[in-house]
Order: structure tokens, then sequence, then C-alpha cells
């Protein structure tokens, strides 16, 4: 199938697929003799594959290695280690959104939204409001 099959298959634009080639996370397509990338039902499966790390905000490092022992067929504690690894990162993002979250909430609950210029919302973007985050 050619390129736009293959990203119709996958759920995967046509541009990050060159793109995913031309870093190494794919391999290389075979061409046509008019130079077009011809994809294989095997290349759409691991395209998938890449759509769903993606889904779960894996970093394309990680992407690789569960690639690798994906297809090598490697021993699942490898692969769960990997995901307890992303797991506890997305916890910390998600302490720091809460926390984000909740600041400025804080912030619009204090400010009255009427049309005078006083604002503790740009008060503390201008730095002078002192809520850490």
């Amino acid at each position: 199938m050619n390129i736009g099959q293959a990203a119709l298959a996958s759920g995967i634009k046509a541009k990050m697929i060159r793109y995913y080639e031309g870093i190494g996370l794919i391999q290389a397509a075979s061409r046509t003799e008019a130079g077009y990338r011809i994809y294989t039902d095997t290349d759409v499966r691991t395209l998938r594959f890449i759509r769903r790390a993606r889904d779960f905000g894996l970093p394309m490092a990680r992407i690789k290695l569960l690639i690798g022992l994906w297809q090598g067929k490697k021993p699942s504690r490898a692969v769960k280690q990997i995901a307890l690894e992303h797991v506890s990162e997305l916890s910390g993002k998600i302490v720091e959104l809460t926390a984000m979250r909740d600041a400025l909430r804080e912030l619009a609950d204090a400010c009255d939204g009427d049309n005078r210029p006083e604002c503790p919302i740009l008060r503390d973007l201008e730095g002078a409001g002192g809520h850490a985050l």
C-alpha cells in the first residue's frame, strides 16, 4: 500500500510516517521503481503500535525501546518497567497540573471581573502576586 493508504489504515498522518522513518523509529519503506514508498501490513501494525503508545504520551525514546521489545518478543518484565516509569512521571505531572489549576482558580475567584483595571490574575502574572506553584 502507498503512504496515503498506510496513513489511513494506521491513523497516522503521512508527514509523521515520513518523520518516523527519518528518525529510525520505523524501518525505511521499500520503494517502487518510481520512488514511491510501499508499506506492508506489518508496517501498518507497527504504525498502529506507535500511535497507541503516543496516545499514552510515551516519549519517542521509550516507544523505540518498546518496539524493540515487541518485535524481539522479549520478556514482559522490561515492558512493565518502562510502563511503570511512565506512570510515575505522569503522576508527577498530575500533581503539578493540579497545583496550577488550583492556583489559577484561586486567582480567578479573587478577581471581581468588572470594568476596573485592578486584577489579581494580572498582578500575579506580573510577578507581584506571590503565588508559588
